[in-house]
């Protein structure tokens, strides 16, 4: 048996070539800025209604999204507030606004306390908090404090960036993400996600207020410099949210099962997973465990998983998805942890 823990496709969306419709050419060799890629304009709207947002906008992808976002922000009287476990992809567009100015600090993983003294510091000082998060961070038990954070931007008349790839698909009502999931819907929140990760198509979405959109497409630099989304990733984005609507349900509850039965099956073991019900599960190595050659391993048996942490404390990382099997689930965990009994000297 062979399966492979490595992809964020959770739902198991992966569309096709001949799953498609077909279309007369790939892109239209002019910027998003003159004209809308074709079903463009309706992708996004379905995408504003489902993560309970007054509108939305599609880029090319979530680096292309907040490098273009934080340009942006950057000539307003803001500071930056950073979540110390925020993605990478989005910290880089907020150091791209810290490099032209604007102030930075980060606050520790999930502690309100310290973003909403931060916040009202910054507020006194006569610059308004922008608060970037995830709106799920692998490997918690749980989303950060999202609704405390919102509560925050709105008394120092600040916003809530969040970057909600990990929630998209998998969390809120019917896949929403974390506005849906934390009832969000009309606080000062921006939500920039990738497609790729939940539904499996390569594009961006940014979603929040209607001003604030309008605000962004005017300014935007990626939708007159760079290329739009393919008519291939539109249609692959709205061929997911079909597809969402027609079994998204059932496919999450799939996915929850596997979650659960990969944490019963490796508790029999003694082992502990973190990652809460989210599908990203990790578990943290004993020190004399040798994580590399514990994967290596489990690659000669045909399961693949992610080595991550440092070399002071690895981490084996599992991406479930809808698709997997009770069968292959079991089988990892049960070679995960008689290959851990033997590694572990």
């Amino acid at each position: 048996m062979r399966a492979d823990f490595t992809s964020a496709l959770y739902l198991g969306m992966r569309h096709a070539a001949q799953t498609l419709p077909a279309w007369d050419e790939l892109t239209l060799g002019k910027p998003a800025a003159l004209e809308p890629v074709p079903g463009e304009t309706e992708l996004g709207a379905s995408l504003a209604r489902l993560m309970d947002c007054e509108a939305a906008c599609l880029l090319t992808s979530s680096l292309h999204l907040f490098w273009d976002l934080f340009g942006w922000l950057a000539p307003a009287r803001v500071a930056l507030l950073v979540d110390s476990a925020a993605y990478p992809v989005a910290r880089w567009g907020a150091e791209r606004a810290s490099a032209q100015g604007v102030p930075l600090q980060c606050f520790s993983h999930c502690n309100a306390a310290q973003a909403a003294a931060l916040g009202r510091r910054w507020r006194e000082a006569g610059r308004r908090p922008v608060i970037l998060s995830d709106g799920y961070t692998p490997g918690d038990a749980a989303a950060p404090p999202l609704a405390a954070y919102a509560d925050i931007a709105d008394a120092y008349g600040g916003l809530l960036l969040l970057d909600d790839t990990q929630a998209l698909g998998v969390a809120g009502l019917d896949g929403g993400g974390s506005v849906a999931e934390h009832g969000l819907g009309g606080a000062p929140v921006l939500v920039g996600a990738s497609m790729a990760k939940g539904f499996g198509a390569p594009l961006a979405v940014l979603a929040g207020p209607r001003k604030l959109l309008g605000g962004f497409l005017s300014a935007s630099e990626t939708r007159v410099h760079c290329s739009p989304p393919s008519v291939a990733a539109i249609a692959a984005g709205r061929c997911a949210l079909d597809a969402n609507r027609r079994l998204g349900r059932a496919l999450r509850e799939r996915l929850r099962e596997r979650i659960a039965q990969l944490q019963a099956n490796l508790a029999g073991f003694g082992i502990a997973c973190m990652g809460g019900d989210f599908p990203v599960q990790r578990i943290a190595l004993p020190p004399l465990c040798d994580g590399e050659a514990l994967r290596s391993e489990l690659s000669l048996a045909g399961i693949e998983v992610l080595l991550q942490g440092t070399p002071a404390r690895q981490v084996l990382t599992l991406l479930l998805r809808a698709d997997h099997s009770a069968q292959e689930v079991a089988y990892a965990a049960r070679s995960i942890g008689q290959l851990m009994e033997v590694l572990h000297v």
